[in-house]
């Protein structure tokens, strides 16, 4: 999907978001704010948002001279899904539908969105998450795509997220032994999107085929890609896309068997599903 008005004033707010990041002062916060703004009047409307941000990003880290803009906030956000963990594993083990209790632990990890129009609290999602139906419910084709699987490219969004990530993998992989699962991270640091070396820190490489995409935008661009990441997007049995930058990059699906795993923030993205903000997605092509 391409950008549409109201991701403009989107990408231009978040140049606030960047400054409270950082503890900029009013200086840099001025000027970071005067440039996205004045940048925006020339962004290229057939581009994804993804794509028009990741060209904001890198520019802001230059005027602010940090390369990871929000790796504070990336590292609290670890901590905090690390916490969560031990409940959630005994929420799986008793769960008489396992692949579910997965399945919604993996979207409630990705309220975790420092670039999002509307945030979440992470607490409250997971109070509430195993009781609350998926707007679009493709569970069902989801298990039986899992099923019949031997290759999985599971695309990674944000960092904290990725904690939930891992034990969803993890898993998936008891649930379906014969599964061989890719994790495929950014190339860089980009907004609060979890990177290849905290993908490692998170012990993926240990867990399964840990992936460099080399795309250096908030979500998955094709054309940006490696020559490895487009052949394992290519051939993978099944592909999970996390995330509303994987869904703004890969939307209209560009192959069978993707599976869309997100939560609603902005209205963009509902208006293109159909549904409301706040929903919960699991939608396969």
């Amino acid at each position: 999907m391409t950008i549409a008005s109201p991701c403009v004033e989107c990408i231009v707010n978040q140049s606030l978001r960047v400054a409270d990041a950082i503890g900029a002062d009013e200086r840099l916060k001025k000027q970071l704010y005067e440039y996205v703004k004045n940048a925006s009047k020339n962004f290229d409307f057939r581009l994804s948002p993804p794509e028009v941000a990741a060209d904001v990003y890198e520019e802001m880290a230059r005027i602010a001279h940090k390369d990871d803009l929000y790796d504070t906030l990336k590292a609290r956000s670890t901590l905090k899904a690390q916490r969560c963990i031990p409940a959630l594993k005994q929420v799986i083990e008793s769960s008489p539908n396992k692949l579910l209790s997965t399945v919604k632990i993996a979207v409630a990890g990705n309220v975790i969105d420092l670039a999002a129009a509307v945030s979440f609290d992470l607490d409250e999602e997971l109070e509430r998450i195993f009781h609350t139906p998926f707007g679009v419910d493709d569970v069902t084709m989801l298990q039986a795509s899992l099923e019949s699987a031997s290759t999985l490219l599971y695309i990674a969004d944000n960092a904290g997220e990725h904690i939930f990530d891992y034990l969803a993998i993890e898993t998936l992989q008891k649930l379906y032994p014969n599964l061989h699962v890719f994790y495929m991270v950014r190339g860089g640091p980009i907004i609060n999107d979890v990177t290849f070396a905290e993908a490692q820190e998170a012990g993926f490489e240990h867990l399964c085929t840990l992936i460099d995409s080399g795309v250096n935008t908030p979500g998955f661009v094709y054309d940006r890609a490696t020559k490895e990441a487009q052949h394992h997007f290519n051939t993978a049995d099944l592909v999970i896309a996390k995330g509303m930058g994987n869904y703004e990059c890969l939307s209209p699906a560009p192959r069978s068997h993707l599976c869309y795993l997100l939560k609603v923030k902005c209205g963009v993205v509902a208006d293109s599903l159909g549904r409301e903000i706040g929903d919960i997605i699991c939608k396969m092509s």
